[in-house]
């Protein structure tokens, strides 16, 4: 066997060995490679974000606002429920809308306005 066959293997096997026992060392390597992505993963979303509100700053703006709206319309209303306002006590009696026959009216005289001239026949 060549020398150059023997440090291949042996490199090999402290490659092997040395990768075992980082597994067993770091266990939780799964999870910080998940995490590492998702980094990734928000670091170039922000990047494209980032573009888009600067192409787009009328979007982003009414963007903004809408959630805004919704935000206050949402605590607004978690504040009334708490508090107990958003419901009146009281009664009720439901009418039913019926059409009616139309009543023939008399016709309306016109009235107008005439100048009055008077002619004297002499």
């Amino acid at each position: 066997m060549s020398t150059f066959n023997s440090i291949s293997d042996r490199a090999l096997d402290l490659a092997n060995s040395v990768g075992d026992n980082l597994k067993h060392a770091v266990p939780h390597a799964g999870k910080w490679l998940e995490a590492g992505a998702k980094l990734g993963a928000l670091k170039g979303g922000a990047r494209v974000a980032g573009m888009f509100v600067r192409r787009n700053p009328a979007i982003a703006i009414a963007t903004a606002a809408g959630a805004g709206l919704l935000w206050y319309a949402a605590r607004r209303k978690a504040r009334q429920a708490e508090n107990g306002n958003g419901s009146i006590e009281g009664s009720s009696k439901r009418v039913e809308a019926k059409r009616t026959t139309a009543r023939k009216r008399p016709a309306r005289k016109r009235t107008t306005r005439r100048a009055s001239t008077t002619t004297s026949a002499s």
